[in-house]
């Protein structure tokens, strides 16, 4: 199988499937309740609740983990015959009940619970939805379904911030802004009840076959590349961190956050679609390299009021360049009835060393200051890229 995936224009312009287009209002409708609160919940544990970069860094990471272990789990389960639906209704119900109560909060531990909670849901539903979308598409049009599915994803994360903002401009608290958002979460679930289809998939007899030896030499090579860059996350939370400790009022984060999300959105889908036509190792390579840079001009640069702005946006665009090349190549290289399976060790992966890499990055953030936080971060993120180089140049190996 080529990576080269090439496109007709007639096929650019065909409809997207109904269970894609469902699921891109699903995302855009939950990012907009989580972004109303991920982006002023750094400002919550440390102005309100007198917690540290070392703990915001422990939320994020023990979430993200704990997500990413229940999407191999979900995945599994859906290739075995469980109602990839309910799987993915059941996450998003999860999380919509759990998230707003973080507004009554009273100590950094209960936003642990709630944060891992949350995440609980997204580990749910994560595998089965990537695992409906990629079956929904044959392979010269995934990456612009996936692309399609980040775009409405960070399409949320535009609507949710600005939904913060305008509350905080009318005297809101902070608390109240995280209740508020139960009101989109509500939309979700209707939209996935009356709106997915049901996703129908073989049920495999016999004790599981999937095997890591398996899979494709460039998948392999990716879910090891997407661990190194787990290791070298900059959640970003911390980039809100580093803007307010440059200079920015706590009152325009909202703001920033969502100018960043509509860099994402506008970047998601032609990215995605280019990965159809070009490659995906092509679109990883570069979108990799440039967040080293990015992360290098964090570290070395001392931003006025534009340049914080310009880097942060900066810095989410270069991660919505490869999220639907990552996810495409999935869909390319695993069989079709374990292909929940395999999303789910490809969010494992990444999940399981969020966890130390977003700790270290706060520890070291603490001990020797945001810089030395950020080189590092680029230096493992270069190694990962190199990683993914060296991979794109070995042989493919044929598929049994």
């Amino acid at each position: 199988m080529r990576d080269k995936q090439p496109v007709s224009r007639g096929v650019i312009q065909a409809a997207l499937p109904r269970t894609v287009v469902i699921l891109g209002l699903v995302s855009l409708l939950n990012d907009a309740a989580s972004e109303m609160i991920t982006p002023l919940l750094p400002v919550f544990l440390t102005a309100v609740l007198g917690a540290g970069p070392a703990v915001v860094g422990l939320v994020e990471g023990l979430a993200e983990a704990t997500a990413s272990v229940l999407k191999l789990v979900s995945g599994r389960l859906a290739d075995r015959g469980v109602s990839a639906k309910g799987l993915v209704v059941g996450g998003y119900g999860v999380s919509n009940a759990c998230r707003p109560l973080i507004g009554l909060a009273t100590g950094w531990g209960a936003v642990l619970l709630l944060r891992f909670l949350d995440r609980v849901g997204k580990g749910l539903r994560t595998a089965p939805r990537d695992a409906f979308i990629a079956s929904a598409v044959g392979a010269d049009q995934r990456g612009r379904a996936f692309g399609f599915h980040r775009s409405m994803d960070h399409a949320g994360a535009v609507v949710g911030p600005l939904l913060a903002f305008a509350l905080l401009a009318a005297q809101a608290d902070l608390k109240q802004v995280f209740l508020a958002s139960a009101v989109p979460g509500a939309l979700v679930l209707l939209l996935l009840v009356l709106g997915l289809p049901a996703r129908h998939v073989e049920v495999t007899a016999g004790p599981p076959r999937f095997r890591w030896s398996e899979l494709h030499g460039r998948l392999r090579g990716l879910i090891i590349a997407a661990g190194l860059l787990a290791l070298a996350s900059v959640p970003e939370v911390f980039v809100v961190l580093w803007a307010t400790q440059a200079g920015m009022q706590v009152k325009w984060v909202p703001l920033v956050w969502a100018a960043a999300s509509l860099a994402k959105m506008a970047i998601a889908m032609p990215a995605g679609m280019l990965s159809d036509r070009v490659g995906r190792v092509p679109l990883l390579l570069g979108g990799w390299t440039a967040r080293v840079i990015v992360l290098l001009m964090l570290a070395l640069t001392e931003p006025g009021v534009i340049g914080i702005w310009v880097l942060f946006m900066a810095y989410s665009a270069t991660l919505a360049i490869t999220e639907p090349a990552e996810r495409s190549l999935i869909g390319d290289h695993a069989d079709a009835r374990e292909r929940g399976t395999a999303y789910g060790l490809y969010h494992l992966m990444a999940g399981l060393l969020v966890l130390p890499g977003a700790v270290l990055f706060g520890l070291l953030w603490e001990r020797y200051g945001s810089a030395t936080a950020f080189l590092v971060a680029a230096m493992v993120t270069a190694v990962a890229a190199a990683w993914m180089l060296g991979i794109s140049r070995l042989p493919e190996r044929p598929r049994r």
